[in-house]
């Protein structure tokens, strides 16, 4: 039995300790999807405006992505994380909300970057009709 709780404890989940991270806010028409990541890319916190109890068309509100960002900020602070790099990414009403929010935890907001993608040349154009 010794055997095995020291796999038990090996396999424990550590806690890291970053002082630096990247927050990736997902906005789109349907919810708003928190995530927290070290430098390197590893998941330290998460969370998305459906796991917080809103459901339905209050998910895409600004106040379901400000409560949203403010959970899943105070779980990253209580890690030791100070200062944020910032990724917004979608449409959604919650852009705004999501930066105003993570200003309230108190962190450090060192980059703010849109990554939504845009296409370059849109999609391939139907089939030209023959009659």
């Amino acid at each position: 039995m010794a055997k095995d709780n020291q796999k038990a404890e090996s396999k424990a989940k550590t806690n890291h300790q970053v002082s630096v991270a990247r927050v990736y806010v997902t906005a789109t028409f349907n919810n708003t999807l928190v995530t927290v990541t070290d430098l390197s890319g590893n998941t330290l916190a998460s969370g998305s405006a459906g796991s917080n109890g809103f459901k339905g068309a209050r998910k895409s509100t600004p106040f379901a992505a400000t409560t949203t960002v403010e959970n899943v900020g105070r779980k990253a602070w209580d890690t030791g994380i100070r200062e944020v790099e910032v990724f917004i990414k979608g449409p959604g009403a919650g852009r705004d909300a999501a930066l105003r929010a993570l200003k309230t935890v108190g962190f450090n907001i060192s980059l703010i970057a849109d990554v939504t993608p845009i296409p370059h040349n849109g999609p391939r154009a139907k089939k030209k009709r023959r009659v």
